[in-house]
């Protein structure tokens, strides 16, 4: 039940929860307070002091609005709501003294710090700033920190709000940083001056409101109001979450989060921040075929014609969906390939989730969900690697009194957890408490009985009266199932005979010799190796798509750049190769292609909902006697962008370092 009470703010009367800090109230009635250590995702500090604001009949001082309820205000003399003033001169006076203080021994950096143009110290001093310093004595200097190859660190410049160690302890769960020293000595540092190890890190970038954390690949490259913005989706991994993409000229600058309540928050990881090196290098800018065992360089006809003509003279073609492709691109292999009287199948990892019943492979949970769930069961899923920012989610949900339950290796998840067991003979005894969600992982499905799996995680959930969530891998995967972009049998049963298979960027799958192969995809990586022709796409910042998230959302990422040289959007390589074929597809527009696809597919127009799933239980056959295996082997490496990145190849090494690092015998 919630306490509403009536409050006053500069003159108007509002209603809001007791529980509301004043911070909060003042923003339902529309009234920007300024602030530094505040943030809605973290616990409050109260040191900032610059949220400072009048309370009418209270002590003769002004109150930090980010630390004081409303029920904790006295109504006035004569029974009127509490009367709080934001505006009032002694607020005035209050916030330019602390403003003052803030610029005491913060260094004048703004010509070359990168925070510049979007540092809400700038703003803030515009607004309650002088045009003088009183303070004669030297500034104070503070050493840097090294956090590792992420995180830029100019500690002089920060002012302790400690946001980047309330960041970093709650949400990513680790305890490097933390504030050393008292008064003028105080400093934010980390433990034995070690580096984060976090896949969340980068988050504390937005999250410093001055100059002294900041991105150490985008250093000193672009300023905010160079940078053309575009919101779209990222497909690291399959939470999708919500980006923006900024963009100089047709290079990508950086990835930010966009906030999204219902899949990221305000949070991405860093693969999804920082792989944008990737989209620089190793691409596939022209068509290539292969003559006398090596590739060459060709012009779209010859490659389109030499395609076609492999694909006319085969007795089977097969078409393989990669994790990266966008619904509207599986949705035409697959129109085309099955034209021909093909198969095609998106489930290259061998998972076996069941086609047709969208309950078995997307589940009926939202992602929302876990903030209020009591108890969650992990079943051969690791979501720290997997997606981040879920598991950054269920730490949450731990946070509130969740319990969450393990069954699979175990591994550090950044909050405790119920070890069940490692493997199947755990899963065919385990029970879920009432109303728990049960989150079934890909490296779960990959054995020979992930049907047996699969139909045990779903009885589980069903007997518990909860919720279940397929939790995948790959960006693509949903949406290819939801076109039906795949083959009774799996993926060998659709490869089997065939001597002409498709590639739509299937980087991590390795076709034996025999078949011609062609690939389409953004990257030279395995699969370009291996392929007879090469038709180079676009990547994920390069054009318009659909995916669907592992919850089972649409959502839209946008065009933000053009593809490097002669690449070309993926659906619209396939539309030209259709006609090469003779068997035109029936669309000339992105907007005809998705017009069928929601005649189709119709719940694919619901952009951004997570429709409604009807429950179809999947048969628990018999299991197996193995411990799961987890999906994801090396997080920054797991697609060909990822791989294609100097920055990941980085990150993987030290993360492989730290895993190997030797222990002092005590």
């Amino acid at each position: 039940m919630t306490d509403l009470r009536k409050i006053i703010i500069d003159g108007m009367e509002i209603e809001v929860d007791g529980a509301m800090t004043l911070i909060q109230a003042c923003e339902e009635a529309g009234i920007e307070v300024p602030r530094f250590c505040y943030h809605e995702r973290l616990s409050i500090a109260g040191n900032c002091r610059m949220c400072l604001v009048e309370v009418v009949g209270g002590p003769p001082k002004p109150a930090a609005s980010c630390a004081m309820q409303v029920r904790d205000l006295r109504p006035g003399k004569d029974g009127t709501p509490p009367t709080v003033k934001t505006n009032s001169p002694m607020v005035k006076k209050a916030r330019e003294g602390v403003m003052e203080f803030l610029l005491i021994n913060h260094p004048l950096d703004c010509p070359i710090c990168d925070q510049g143009g979007e540092c809400d110290l700038q703003d803030q001093a515009m607004a309650y700033g002088v045009d003088f310093s009183r303070y004669r004595e030297p500034k104070r200097a503070v050493d840097d920190l090294n956090l590792g190859p992420l995180v830029e660190t100019h500690m002089t410049r920060c002012i302790s709000c400690t946001r980047c160690v309330r960041f970093t302890t709650e949400v990513a769960g680790i305890s490097q940083m933390g504030q050393t020293g008292r008064g003028e000595d105080a400093e934010i540092t980390a433990y034995l001056g070690e580096t984060l190890d976090s896949n969340l890190q980068g988050n504390i970038i937005d999250l410093c409101p001055v100059g002294a954390l900041t991105s150490k690949p985008y250093a000193f490259t672009a300023r905010p109001w160079e940078l053309s913005k575009t919101e779209s989706i990222d497909v690291m991994d399959a939470l999708c979450s919500n980006i923006r993409v900024d963009t100089k000229g047709r290079e990508v600058m950086r990835f930010l989060p966009r906030n999204h309540d219902g899949v990221n928050e305000e949070w991405i990881s860093d693969k999804t921040r920082f792989v944008w090196d990737g989209l620089r290098r190793q691409r596939l800018d022209r068509p290539y075929v292969r003559e006398n065992g090596k590739l060459r360089p060709a012009t779209w006809p010859e490659a389109l014609g030499k395609a076609a003509e492999a694909m006319k003279g085969a007795k089977k073609v097969a078409g393989l969906v990669g994790d990266l492709a966008p619904v509207e691109a599986a949705f035409s292999l697959k129109q085309m390939v099955e034209g021909l009287g093909g198969a095609v199948e998106c489930r290259t990892d061998g998972a076996k989730l069941p086609t047709g019943n969208r309950s078995g492979y997307v589940g009926n949970a939202a992602i929302e969900d876990l903030d209020t769930a009591k108890e969650i069961v992990l079943i051969g899923t690791n979501p720290r690697d997997e997606a981040p920012v879920l598991n950054a989610r269920i730490r949450k949900a731990w946070l509130n009194g969740a319990t969450v339950r393990v069954i699979g290796a175990a591994a550090d998840l950044t909050y405790e957890y119920e070890h069940i067991g490692t493997g199947r003979g755990a899963l065919s005894g385990a029970k879920a408490g009432e109303g728990a969600i049960v989150i079934l992982g890909q490296g779960a499905l990959q054995e020979a009985d992930g049907s047996a799996v699969l139909g045990a995680a779903m009885a589980m959930a069903e007997a518990a009266k909860g919720s279940f969530m397929v939790l995948h891998t790959a960006a693509g995967r949903v949406g290819a199932m939801d076109v039906g972009a795949v083959t009774e049998g799996g993926m060998d049963a659709a490869i089997d005979g065939a001597d002409v298979i498709y590639n739509l960027g299937a980087d991590e799958v390795e076709i034996a010799d025999g078949p011609f192969v062609i690939y389409q995809g953004s990257h030279g990586d395995r699969g370009a190796h291996r392929a007879d022709v090469i038709l180079p796409g676009a990547a994920y910042t390069e054009e318009n798509g659909l995916f669907v998230n592992t919850e089972g959302r649409p959502q839209l990422a946008m065009r933000a750049g053009f593809a490097p040289g002669e690449a070309k959007e993926n659906w619209a390589i396939l539309r030209a190769l259709s006609a090469e074929l003779g068997a035109k597809l029936p669309w000339d527009s992105l907007a005809q292609l998705r017009q069928a696809l929601v005649k189709a597919v119709p719940h694919l127009a619901e952009v951004d909902t997570v429709p409604g799933n009807t429950w179809t239980a999947v048969e628990a056959g018999k299991l197996g006697d193995a411990d799961f295996r987890y999906a994801v082997r090396d997080h920054y490496l797991s697609n060909p962008i990822a791989r294609s990145s100097v920055l990941m190849a980085e990150l993987s090494a030290n993360a492989k370092e730290r895993r190997n690092a030797p222990i002092a015998a005590e």
